[in-house]
């Protein structure tokens, strides 16, 4: 996971609109049925204890990082939102957006509608320290979950428990970031992207206006 330099700047959302886009991506994390599975093995639930006893401290470590970063840049809040999102959208909440492309793959994170996504340094940083201090436990999944979280109680909005236990893709297409909505569209053509993922319009106001 290398991270990627961009010079797209967005102003930060309200805290309320914040709130919105993170309900809409955990309802994505289970309504996608796609390639990769959301849950911590077959048949297995996502469990707010998941790391209690595997890296108790990961809530912890994830929450002081992000913390910081959005301390030193107020506007990495919505920004670590928009990614989880646009993770979220694209076969699930599984980080594929992480990937990197190879010589014979482009990846979602090179998609011309992830280009002005920013975020991706907090999110090797974090995950570096995370493998430090427990190794090989925590995915990157679960991290982008917890630092949007984590992203909304620090624009004063709520912080509540979330469940862990994610799996990581392994694989990551910019082909597949077609069933992301357009930034600008006809609406008719949105309310059916939406609509293919569970979503409402009341969902598409909320995430086309942060």
């Amino acid at each position: 996971m290398a991270a990627a330099a961009t010079t797209c700047c967005r102003r930060s959302a309200p805290a309320a609109l914040l709130v919105a886009l993170l309900a809409v991506a955990a309802l994505l994390c289970t309504t996608t049925t796609g390639g990769s599975a959301a849950a911590a093995g077959a048949g297995q639930p996502l469990d707010v204890g998941y790391y209690n006893k595997t890296c108790s401290a990961a809530e912890e470590i994830v929450r002081n990082e992000t913390a910081a970063a959005v301390r030193e840049s107020p506007d990495l809040a919505a920004a670590l939102l928009r990614l989880h999102y646009h993770d979220c959208f694209v076969q699930g909440c599984d980080a594929s957006v992480l990937l990197d492309s190879t010589p014979t793959n482009t990846a979602e994170k090179d998609a011309m509608p992830n280009g002005s996504l920013r975020g991706f340094d907090l999110v090797a940083r974090v995950k570096d320290r995370l493998e430090r201090a427990c190794p090989a436990t925590v995915s990157c999944a679960d991290i982008l979950a917890l630092m949007a979280r984590d992203a909304v109680a620090l624009s004063k909005g709520p912080s509540w428990p979330v469940a862990l236990g994610r799996r990581d893709g392994r694989t990551s297409s910019a082909g597949s970031c077609g069933e992301l909505p357009p930034l600008h569209g006809d609406v008719n053509l949105l309310v059916q992207a939406f609509a293919a993922k569970g979503l409402d319009v009341k969902d598409l106001v909320a995430l086309h206006a942060v």
